[in-house]
């Protein structure tokens, strides 16, 4: 008797221990995404392949490899791993936000504006996805849609001094010249030092055939930055053909214009929104949202929590303890 009971002490005792060192994949998607919350994409990735091992179909941690991915600057696969998650779920907020971010740095531009306006649906608040799209629909050459975006994108972050330029450049593609000088004085305002919006304020300006303004400006970017190349072309470009239109006998039938005018193009945004879960909207948007997403998905796993198979544990070696001692 005392034989059988050690044989079943020591054979449960070897069953449980595994169910006591595993996680289960709820688990590492937790850890997944605590490791995305710290900015750890390496960890992150870890942590979600380990769930993807035990569940290949787990959509969140799906989702969660594919914004890791994203913070990893590997675009391809995130891609991929975002299109699984939303095989399984349609709807996943995380995965949509991460496919978007994956399809503009891959410069898919088509793919990416249809992307981002899906995210739009669920998390309207964030500007820098806007900015993202603006950039994308100039890379398109539809500047309309991407005045359409910036203006979003400022609303939302008024003291954005980039998306004020890439708005003004928006504006001066789409020949609105005026709306253009009041986008470069909203960046101006934010900051007066930046050579930057002078410049293409001045650019504007000679659009206008305000000659007088042009070069204040491109003075003032001058005066900011000296070596300012483009300031310094413009303003001899623009010098020297003014002076001929002012003071040339014969007339002259169309005002002079800079060779560079239509030559403008957005700044790409330089640090996109890495967005490791949409689900709540930020004060401020930064570099990166990291709320974490409540694992909503059920996994299969060992009916014994590691607590459960513990105690289990614990008390089968006090019973066969006991029941030894009776012997």
């Amino acid at each position: 008797m005392r034989r059988t009971i050690l044989i079943l002490f020591f054979l449960a005792s070897f069953l449980l221990v595994p169910v006591v060192q595993a996680a289960d994949t709820n688990e590492l998607v937790a850890l997944g995404n605590a490791a995305l919350d710290a900015r750890k994409f390496s960890d992150a990735l870890t942590h979600f392949n380990n769930a993807l091992a035990q569940d290949a179909k787990h959509a969140t941690a799906l989702s969660g490899k594919a914004t890791a991915l994203n913070g990893l600057g590997n675009f391809s696969s995130a891609l991929e791993a975002a299109d699984a998650s939303l095989a399984l779920r349609s709807k996943d907020e995380r995965a949509i936000t991460a496919r978007a971010l994956a399809l503009f740095r891959l410069q898919r531009w088509s793919e990416a504006v249809t992307a981002y306006d899906a995210m739009f649906v669920f998390q309207p608040n964030l500007p820098v996805p806007f900015c993202n799209q603006g950039y994308a629909y100039m890379q398109l050459n539809n500047s309309a849609s991407a005045i359409t975006s910036y203006k979003k994108c400022t609303a939302l972050d008024t003291t954005n001094l980039m998306e004020w330029n890439n708005l003004g450049l928006a504006y001066m593609a789409n020949g609105d010249y005026q709306n253009a000088i009041s986008a470069f004085d909203a960046a101006t305002a934010i900051t007066i030092s930046n050579a930057t919006s002078w410049n293409n304020k001045g650019k504007a300006y000679v659009a206008l055939g305000m000659y007088n303004d042009a070069l204040t400006c491109f003075n003032k970017a001058l005066g900011i930055d000296p070596d300012f190349a483009e300031a310094k072309a413009n303003k001899e470009d623009m010098t020297g053909k003014f002076q001929a239109f002012q003071y040339s006998a014969t007339t002259i039938a169309t005002p002079p214009t800079l060779n560079r005018l239509g030559t403008t193009s957005p700044t790409p945004v330089p640090e996109e929104t890495i967005m490791a879960t949409p689900s709540a909207p930020p004060v401020v948007q930064t570099s990166a949202i990291t709320t974490t997403v409540p694992v909503a998905q059920k996994t299969t796993f060992s009916p014994f929590s590691p607590a459960t198979a513990v105690f289990a544990l614990i008390g089968a070696t006090i019973a066969g303890a006991y029941l030894v001692a009776r012997k």
